[in-house]
């Protein structure tokens, strides 16, 4: 009876620490994990920290429960087949998707199988899809440098015109002399 007990307060922890993790993200993929070694998920683990995401191996049921209770979109039990984690990005959308597609191409037993993003529910493709975009700092670098090149070649410009103004110059000075 008491194992009981412990059982349905391990569940609740792991429920609220579910909301908790749904409540604060901006975006949470779906991985399934067929065959998985306890090394790979370490290592995937160890790559998704240093990303700053969260990845959760929870009971179906309990996810579900937990985006219910958060008001998420109603997750079909169909999206979620076979052994299921789930990846929850706080700040970027893009990085725990293409963590888990740059290591699904290196470790064929995970692969994602959808997900929530803006209150939206996505499909593997469009999960998959997102995992192609480059991620935030990689746009804001690309950003950069766009607004950068004008000023570059402004700079080249100014530079030559420069450059030719002196050698006329030189040029006069030396015939006169």
């Amino acid at each position: 009876m008491n194992q009981m007990a412990i059982t349905k307060e391990k569940k609740g922890q792991i429920l609220k620490n579910l909301e908790d993790k749904f409540s604060k993200a901006k975006a949470i993929y779906f991985a399934e994990y067929r065959g998985l070694s306890v090394k790979d998920a370490t290592e995937l683990r160890k790559r998704l920290r240093e990303a700053g995401v969260d990845y959760v191996v929870a009971k179906k049921t309990l996810m579900l429960l937990a985006a219910k209770n958060q008001n998420l979109p109603e997750i079909s039990e169909e999206m979620l087949t076979g052994p299921v984690a789930a990846v929850f990005g706080y700040d970027d959308v893009v990085i725990p998707s293409k963590t888990v597609k740059d290591f699904a191409g290196i470790e064929e037993k995970i692969k994602l199988i959808g997900g929530i993003m803006e209150g939206k529910i996505l499909s593997a493709a469009e999960a998959i899809q997102i995992a192609s975009l480059p991620s935030r700092e990689q746009l804001l670098a690309q950003l950069v440098a766009t607004m950068n090149s004008p000023i570059s070649g402004f700079h080249g410009v100014l530079h030559g015109l420069l450059g030719k103004f002196v050698r006329t110059v030189d040029a006069v000075r030396t015939k006169k002399a």
